[in-house]
């Protein structure tokens, strides 16, 4: 794993398509496959997707508060705010805000706890608290499949209460 100095930033409000899980997304890869098939054999006859398309997960819930199998997550995707959804695909605004946000690339999905845990532990070292109104996210800079050596480089978003 590779990763930056976290950073805050404010993000801005999102837009997104997504289709939902609820349950031990953890160490389940397949779970995040099947999810990007679906919205992904959803929004391309529909022409939504370029490569300029913005992918990201959205979590609002603590793994080490709620059970593994309440745990709730959204892979999404950012549109405009004119697209209609239909059948299984929901939309929403992702809220704006505060962010200690890592860059990171990680040689497979075995290194995204890793990573979130190194944002945790930065944020715990920096006096900074997360903000459980607010879902955190992984925004996905790349396609794994398209890398050399298949390598996910995404940025960690955690919500952070405001100073």
């Amino acid at each position: 794993m590779k990763n930056e100095t976290p950073k805050i930033e404010k993000l801005t409000e999102k837009t997104v398509v997504f289709v939902s899980y609820t349950g031990n997304y953890m160490n389940n890869p397949q779970i995040f496959v099947d999810l990007s098939n679906k919205l992904c054999g959803w929004a391309g006859p529909k022409g939504l997707i370029s490569p300029k398309s913005i992918f990201l997960s959205s979590y609002q819930d603590n793994p080490e508060v709620t059970p593994p199998d309440e745990l709730k997550l959204d892979l999404c995707m950012v549109v405009s705010d004119e697209t209609q959804v239909d059948s299984d695909i929901q939309k929403k605004n992702l809220p704006g805000g505060q962010y200690v946000v890592m860059y990171a690339e990680l040689e497979g999905p075995e290194e995204y706890g890793p990573a979130w845990n190194a944002v945790v532990e930065w944020m715990k070292n920096n006096n900074h608290e997360i903000d459980m109104s607010r879902p955190s996210y992984e925004i996905y800079l790349n396609n794994p499949e398209e890398h050399p050596e298949k390598h996910h480089i995404v940025n960690i978003c955690m919500s952070l209460k405001n100073m």
